[in-house]
């Protein structure tokens, strides 16, 4: 269900709009961070506070000078559990404002021509031409760990080392991707030993990203609290961002008839289980498995799933058929995915 903020947001846009086209048509390109250059304070302030309503933490910029093609962006700067919300206010834009050449992206997108221009925080104006990144490929996690070096960061403080790096990462591939591949990030007041520049990070994450263009499943073994042997299975890589509107924590806890000694599954079970999974996999974008726990005569299969998809009264169905005892299923919002820190690689 659409927030009744972003619906608000929507109406007052459609009478706003050619204020802030005017505002575009008439500002030169902006050389600073601020987003709403060459608007007026009144609807400065007034799209501001109709973002912050949607949620406080969200920040905006706004796209188009020079007849560039018009655009609002709306990201909760990294944050996992604002992008479902962000996602939703782009996908309820108005098709009138897409008609008129507008884009609104739930999350900043690559623009790597910035990469070449200069960057003022506060009183340092920053030459991005001298920004080199260290690179280091994690092929166990599926990250690209990243040292970020710029001479003025010698002069400047932690804070602004790190703005510096973030936007430039950003401007490089693109905040979903960020989130997606880039790992531990540190700051360098030397350079890294090759060290490239930033416009090359893009083609190091299609390195990475490449084997896992198909997930695959990662498997451990540990024990239950009884002492009992049990076994997980976990999606990776498997990334929020790609299932942007999935933000309820859905667990369904499968018991099984037929077991061993060590309490776990053996056939017809075993096939039983396979089976159920299978169906699990068929959801689409609507839910996503993630990871499954086995142990004791029960699994437990996580998943996340859209709540305005309708999917989960397909799941209690789903589990009401199991037939090899009670099946059941509890739903949480978790728009972070924290459930599934214990289980990050």
């Amino acid at each position: 269900m659409t927030p009744p903020a972003i619906s608000e947001f929507w109406e007052w846009w459609t009478q706003a709009r050619p204020t802030i086209e005017a505002s575009l048509a008439g500002r030169e390109e902006a050389e600073s961070e601020t987003p709403g250059e060459g608007l007026s304070a009144e609807t400065f302030e007034e799209l501001s506070r109709r973002i912050h309503k949607i949620h406080p933490r969200l920040q905006w910029e706004l796209g188009g000078a020079d007849g560039g093609a018009p655009s609002l962006t709306l990201t909760g700067g990294g944050d996992p559990e604002l992008r479902g919300l962000t996602e939703r206010w782009a996908r309820s834009a108005p098709s009138g404002s897409r008609a008129a050449g507008w884009s609104f992206h739930p999350a900043r997108q690559p623009l790597p021509d910035m990469l070449t221009q200069e960057l003022v925080l506060g009183d340092h104006e920053f030459d991005l031409e001298y920004v080199r990144l260290g690179m280091r490929a994690d092929t166990d996690r599926a990250r690209v760990h990243v040292t970020a070096y710029h001479p003025d960061f010698l002069f400047v403080s932690e804070e602004q080392r790190l703005q510096v790096t973030m936007n430039v990462l950003n401007w490089a591939i693109g905040e979903d991707d960020v989130a997606r591949w880039i790992g531990e990030i540190s700051i360098a007041t030397e350079a890294p030993i090759d060290a490239l520049p930033p416009s090359m990070l893009s083609a190091v994450v299609e390195q990475i990203a490449e084997p896992f263009s198909e997930p695959t499943w990662l498997t451990g073994e540990g024990r239950t609290p009884r002492g009992h042997p049990a076994r997980i299975g976990a999606r990776f890589p498997l990334h929020r961002q790609d299932y942007p509107l999935c933000d309820l924590h859905v667990a369904i806890s499968v018991p099984y008839a037929n077991s061993n000694p060590d309490r776990l599954p053996v056939e017809p079970s075993s096939s039983a289980l396979r089976a159920f999974e299978e169906k699990l996999d068929r959801l689409g974008d609507r839910a996503v498995l993630a990871v499954h726990e086995t142990g004791d005569g029960l699994r437990v299969f996580h998943l996340y799933a859209n709540p305005d998809s309708g999917v989960v009264s397909e799941l209690d169905q789903l589990a009401a058929g199991w037939p090899e005892g009670k099946a059941k299923v509890a739903s949480t919002s978790d728009p972070g995915w924290r459930a599934l820190a214990p289980y990050q690689p």
